[in-house]
């Protein structure tokens, strides 16, 4: 099995997010996939069970995580500005989970806000068919087992710092503006 790098060059010219933010930002998810596909290789050439494939087997979770959420964060993005139907699923669900649609976006806002590097996820339960916003604080760490990530936002310093310093208030206010949520709908239809 080998993992193909997708091409997000159509986000160039993303109001908020420089070219050359969004062409460092994708090189490093080039790495992901790259050391992905390179742990599933050297996985297969180990002793299952030594310590040498127990460690590769671990940073396997970093290497997938890592690429999956940068394709599920560039895949939640658009140029132009996509809004969400009050008609929808979505939004029925995002009021039903947090009081308002405004309310789960308030929260999904103020916990990329929140002191530390990571993600920021709005994931479906579909056990309880509700909306939770957690936060990752590293790739392979903090995931809500079960659930479906609908929208992702990247709050490590590479995804902002290029245009925004430590300004992450304001990459986050050009991360909603560019929010697919056309994408984000279609990820809960399919959940």
């Amino acid at each position: 099995m080998t993992y193909q790098e997708q091409d997000f060059k159509h986000l160039l010219g993303t109001p908020g997010f420089s070219d050359k933010l969004l062409e460092t930002h994708f090189k490093l998810y080039a790495g992901y996939v790259a050391n992905t596909n390179k742990v599933l290789g050297l996985l297969k050439t180990l002793t299952p069970g030594t310590p040498e494939w127990s460690e590769v087997k671990r940073r396997l979770g970093w290497e997938f995580n890592g690429m999956r959420l940068h394709e599920f964060y560039f895949g939640n993005m658009s140029k132009k500005k996509i809004t969400l139907s009050n008609d929808s699923r979505l939004f029925k669900l995002m009021q039903d989970s947090f009081g308002s649609a405004d309310t789960c976006q308030d929260e999904f806002v103020n916990t990329g806000k929140m002191r530390g590097i990571g993600w920021v996820i709005m994931t479906y339960d579909p056990v309880v068919k509700k909306l939770v916003n957690v936060w990752i604080n590293e790739h392979d760490v903090g995931h809500l087992a079960g659930t479906v990530p609908l929208l992702v936002m990247d709050v490590f310093e590479h995804a902002y710092i290029l245009n925004y310093n430590i300004d992450r208030a304001a990459y986050i206010k050009a991360f909603v503006d560019a929010i697919d949520w056309k994408v984000v709908e279609d990820r809960l239809e399919k959940a």
